[in-house]
């Protein structure tokens, strides 16, 4: 009863730490989302070379940080012409690249992580575009969109997002004073915590939970004696395994990626199960059910390398420059912090205030004109 005790407590604690945070996040992503016009995405993402690869990557970087709805989203630009490269630049730059996950990851482990899960990111991106290039045939690749295109594609998560809007009309000024691109900004922001807000849960338990393993555990999964680079290999290897074991992904996933931390892992580790979102296996399955078996074992065959490429990559950078932490771990009682009359009193009040005030706009406002396409 103590265990599950401070399981639970553990993981109340440090939904008190990062709530602010996922508010903000979630709030500026909704923004985006509204307000971003979106008549051409479809059309900007088809083709090949590094132009709709980077259109993919900023788009994906504005939308919501849900892996599941990143999937269901990337599956229709697929179906209407996107290319692999984009298709997949899409779903990794709108899990790895979101305001709310780095405002997380720098408010429990520090800004390192937030600078190396953005650089990590980039990289896995060029990786995924490089190899995808290298081991999706035409033929395969033709053969997946068809199936992207069938009607039993249907996605198990519905989202606001693809719903055929084209923007509001007027500026940015005139959005920001105008109750229904509020409203419009409202939808978004609901829409985003309906889908995610059991990731985000299920994420802080995890954490809290595993934090009453203690560091033993920790240290029996990751080499941290051996000769280099040996550790630093085999924990970007251990950090994806995790993560697939845990069901967790998107922001989900910061929570469980802290108490890695704080139990041994290697900065390469940390980042690698960061990394990993989009391969924990009901997505997989899902990608199975989209694409085919065939692909989908291609693709995550792909990411999976990738992050593990990336992990390294970025590790090895941030240590020619001296930038990984070295200093002493946090202790679990810093990273579940506790509630006192402090500035994050303030700031969980004023976020409390913000989702009060979207929610009533979400249930009052009207739907917001929008504009005709062409």
């Amino acid at each position: 009863m103590s265990v599950i005790w401070h399981g639970f407590r553990d993981a109340l604690l440090m939904a008190w730490e990062v709530g602010w945070a996922l508010v903000l996040g979630f709030t500026i992503s909704a923004m985006v989302q509204a307000w971003a016009p979106r008549e051409r995405v479809q059309r900007a993402l088809g083709g090949s070379g590094p132009g709709p690869i980077v259109r993919a990557t900023g788009l994906g970087a504005a939308s919501s940080s849900c892996s599941y709805a990143a999937v269901a989203i990337a599956r229709s630009l697929f179906a209407q012409g996107a290319s692999v490269a984009a298709t997949f630049a899409f779903e990794l730059a709108s899990t790895n690249l979101v305001w709310e996950l780095g405002l997380v990851l720098w408010v429990l482990i520090g800004w390192q992580f937030t600078v190396a899960e953005y650089l990590g990111g980039l990289v896995m991106i060029a990786l995924v575009a490089l190899l995808a290039r290298a081991f999706v045939s035409r033929r395969l690749e033709q053969q997946a969109r068809a199936r992207a295109r069938a009607p039993a594609a249907a996605h198990h998560h519905h989202h606001h997002h693809g719903d055929g809007q084209h923007g509001l009309p007027g500026g940015l000024r005139a959005q920001l004073g105008s109750r229904a691109a509020w409203t419009q900004v409202a939808r978004y922001f609901q829409a985003d915590w309906l889908v995610l807000w059991k990731e985000i849960a299920v994420g802080l338990l995890l954490a809290g939970f595993v934090a009453q393993l203690g560091d033993r555990f920790f240290e029996s999964l990751f080499l941290k004696h051996a000769a280099a680079p040996l550790p630093a290999i085999e924990n970007v290897l251990v950090g994806p395994v995790i993560a697939v074991l845990s069901f967790v992904c998107s922001v989900g996933n910061v929570p469980l990626a802290a108490v890695l931390w704080s139990g041994g892992s290697s900065f390469a580790g940390v980042l690698a199960f960061l990394l990993a979102d989009l391969i924990v296996l009901p997505i997989l399955v899902i990608y199975r059910k989209y694409y085919g078996g065939a692909f989908a074992l291609r693709i995550a065959a792909i990411m999976f390398a990738a992050m593990v490429v990336s992990g390294l990559v970025v590790s090895g950078l941030f240590s020619l420059l001296g930038a990984i932490p070295t200093g002493a771990r946090p202790t679990r009682a810093a990273i579940f912090g506790s509630v006192g009359v402090n500035y994050k009193l303030a700031l969980n009040v004023l976020g409390l205030l913000v989702v009060a005030a979207l929610s009533w706009l979400a249930a009052t406002g009207r739907e917001p004109h929008r504009v005709p396409a062409g």
